[in-house]
């Protein structure tokens, strides 16, 4: 299947942030985001709350003159990080009233969050999700209606 740089790249370095412990949730250089955009935390200026879909004044001249963060629009990575955020159990907005998880850094909340994101970078590209296998168990006759190499091409 044929991939974006931007989603290539984004899925690596989320690879990487998540086997070296580098992934925390309520940090803007660690989240997904964070994580996507090289460890930096100037797009937490696009939205005036972690975790919000809102554009703030700053994020919507970015949005309006078509710039792109590592190939992202400040709406996508805005979408991006919610999504994560929720997935790994998250009220939104980020705020010490709202609901969190206990553990935030245990690697099957981050997992959660991961694949939930994995999700909707593929659905920004317009590409069938990577991580779904379910094609590999359909069945029709007592046999699979595919071959697993066309499943993981």
């Amino acid at each position: 299947m044929k991939t974006s740089i931007r989603l290539e790249q984004a899925i690596q370095k989320l690879y990487v942030a998540f086997h070296n412990n580098e992934l925390h949730p309520e940090c803007c250089k660690q989240c997904a985001v964070g994580n996507i955009l090289d460890n930096t935390d100037s797009w937490k200026h696009l939205s005036d709350h972690h975790g919000s879909l809102i554009l703030n004044y700053l994020g919507n001249v970015h949005e309006s003159f078509g710039r792109k963060f590592n190939g992202y629009s400040p709406s996508e990575l805005l979408k991006i990080e919610a999504t994560f955020l929720k997935a790994c159990g998250y009220e939104l907005p980020l705020h010490y009233k709202n609901k969190k998880p206990k553990n935030s850094t245990h690697k099957d909340i981050l997992f959660n969050g991961l694949t939930e994101v994995v999700t909707i970078l593929c659905e920004l590209d317009k590409i069938p999700n990577i991580m779904d296998y379910t094609k590999l168990f359909q069945f029709e006759n007592q046999k699979p209606c595919y071959k697993i190499e066309e499943v993981l091409s």
